[in-house]
């Protein structure tokens, strides 16, 4: 195939296929709905912790986000050296608390597998954990320390990623409206748009998170990906004072230096609704207290929500369709959308030059919801 690549949504993932594709020389459009990384992307904390978000085992989502953070550190470099924008991205460590004792056996459980995976984590008691967090409530006698997760400050790192993309040559059609004509043609692809016209390229690439289910007609195929809204908010906080990732079973603080501690986040089911809902933010004023007494007196002085793009499995689409060969599927990221960009980029340009992947995609095959919603339906039917 010849190079034209037209990418569907510019949140972090469409954005990073796009900085990933330049520089292997492809022709880039990036057509945005709205703003690029107006969405989830730019409404993310930033976590970069593989570890955390998978406790139970080292399955082939786990190996995926693992690789990815082992790509961070020269993505982000390359990022910045392209925008000549910085992105704050911050090796911290993480701290996994028990609130109990019945805490305390699954972070051991969870130590055991993941030092073979090069966590180096370590169960810590009250005075050790005193130093890596004096913040932390005097209850709060044991925590799973992981050096190496960390964060990102999202807007920053989208902003820079725009800015890259855009000095590689990539071509960015932002505020283009809704998609009102997807024709997929043996010869290319066609995308008609609302307010930015049409648009012609070689190959497809999908990568509009929340909104990827609409377009199972158009592609042919079952797409069961849902917006699951996420609220988060943030504290005044100066810079330095908490230090590592906190993370309870409630929720998560991180703390950014822009002077905030982002807190998230409280996840509901909602359709495309992003408003903040009191509920939603006054669960996570409520825990915060009772892992940083701090915070006791504090009310958030910002509070936002973003659409998390949720699969039947949890784990993302990322593949290119068998039955429309110019169609490459990269959605469904769910809150790991951030950490997930640089080996998500990575493997969009492999499935369009037909390179080796950075790790195996048979688990994230977008086919694989086919036999389910096939059951689903001839169950409706009878």
């Amino acid at each position: 195939m010849s190079g034209r690549v037209v990418i569907l949504g510019g949140g972090i993932i469409g954005l990073s296929a796009a900085f990933a594709a330049a520089a292997k020389g492809f022709g880039v459009t990036v057509v945005e709905a709205g703003r690029p990384g107006g969405q989830a992307s730019g409404a993310a904390a930033g976590m970069l912790a593989p570890y955390t978000e998978n406790p139970d085992g080292p399955d082939p989502f786990f190996a995926l986000c693992l690789k990815s953070l082992r790509m961070y550190p020269d993505w982000a470099a390359a990022i910045e050296e392209a925008s000549g924008r910085k992105i704050e991205l911050r090796r911290s460590g993480s701290l996994a608390v028990a609130l109990g004792e019945a805490d305390v056996l699954p972070l051991t459980a969870r130590m055991a597998w993941q030092n073979r995976y090069g966590a180096r984590a370590e169960l810590v008691g009250s005075s050790e954990l005193r130093q890596l967090e004096p913040q932390l409530a005097p209850d709060i006698e044991t925590a799973l320390y992981i050096p190496e997760e960390g964060h990102v400050y999202a807007p920053a790192l989208v902003e820079a990623l725009e800015s890259a993309c855009r000095r590689r040559g990539v071509a960015i059609a932002a505020e283009a409206g809704r998609t009102v004509r997807l024709n997929l043609g043996a010869d290319g692809v066609e995308i008609g748009t609302e307010r930015a016209g049409t648009f012609t390229g070689d190959v497809l690439v999908v990568c509009t998170g929340a909104w990827t289910g609409l377009f199972e007609r158009e592609l042919g195929l079952p797409l069961p990906v849902h917006p699951i809204r996420g609220q988060i908010c943030a504290y005044p906080m100066p810079a330095g004072l908490i230090r590592r990732i906190v993370v309870s079973p409630q929720a998560y603080w991180t703390a950014k230096n822009n002077g905030t501690l982002v807190c998230g986040a409280s996840e509901d089911v909602a359709g495309f609704d992003t408003s903040v809902t009191e509920r939603g933010i006054a669960r996570l004023v409520r825990w915060g207290p009772k892992v940083f007494p701090i915070l006791k007196d504090l009310e958030p002085v910002h509070r936002w929500a973003g659409l998390r793009p949720g699969t039947l499995d949890g784990r993302p689409l990322i593949g290119r369709l068998g039955h429309a060969p110019r169609v490459v599927i990269a959605a469904g990221h769910y809150r790991n959308g951030i950490l997930l960009a640089p080996a998500t980029g990575a493997a969009v340009t492999a499935l369009l030059t037909g390179e080796v992947p950075p790790v195996p995609l048979d688990a994230f095959d977008p086919l694989r919801f086919t036999a389910v919603r096939q059951i689903e339906f001839e169950g409706m039917r009878a």
